[in-house]
């Protein structure tokens, strides 16, 4: 096995540990057993990524690039906004029935606690899905709406309150609060959404 295949394979065991562990206790995960679960020690966690912040900074990433990348692939480039809304909206649907589905939210509110309880990391991780999310505002980008053409700046403002929107839908899908909440309802939310004029009329609402 080549250096870079070990470091890779370094990477990924520390990724899934860090899953496991950080879903179940939170900011009192302990590095001590991620790396245990790894086979690793705690200076791969350093080498690779700096600090144990840095760890679960890459978890966000490790989770939402894939999920990213399947939308971009969904997402017909020839779609106005409303279709690659609705596209977007039944995918992410679709995903509150996924086998891993439970263990990504309970992932989501423990990373809201941990950024509760350390600003730095929470600003680590508030950039690192702002980043993620600009892939969302660039598949809305350039696309044909209403007689014009989405705006960079307006498919920001739009990917935000459309992640923003999912977010507290598929938490209550999950959690039994919104079970009426189908494919549907999700593509007829986001649609309404993204028709509104503050987020793609050039000068409205920002």
């Amino acid at each position: 096995m080549t250096r870079a295949e070990t470091r890779e394979r370094n990477r990924r065991a520390l990724l899934d540990a860090a899953f496991q562990v950080v879903s179940r206790d939170g900011y009192r995960a302990k590095l001590e057993e991620i790396v245990e679960r790894a086979g690793l020690t705690t200076g791969a966690v350093y080498s690779l990524f700096g600090s144990k912040n840095g760890l679960v900074v890459a978890l966000v990433a490790d989770h939402l690039g894939p999920y990213y990348e399947e939308i971009e692939q969904l997402v017909p480039a020839e779609a106005d906004l409303l279709e690659a809304v609705d596209a977007f909206a039944r995918h992410y649907r679709r995903g509150c029935d996924a086998p891993d589905a439970l263990p990504r939210l309970s992932l989501q509110i423990t990373l809201l606690d941990m950024a509760l309880h350390d600003p730095d990391l929470g600003a680590q991780l508030a950039t690192s899905v702002r980043a993620q999310e600009s892939h969302l505002a660039a598949l809305f980008a350039g696309r044909p709406h209403n007689g014009g053409v989405v705006t960079p700046r307006q498919a920001h403002l739009l990917a935000t309150a459309l992640r923003a929107l999912f977010v507290g839908l598929s938490q209550g899908v999950l959690l039994g609060l919104a079970a009426g909440a189908d494919e549907q309802y999700f593509a007829t939310a986001a649609r309404a959404l993204a028709s509104d004029a503050s987020l793609v009329e050039p000068d409205g609402g920002v």
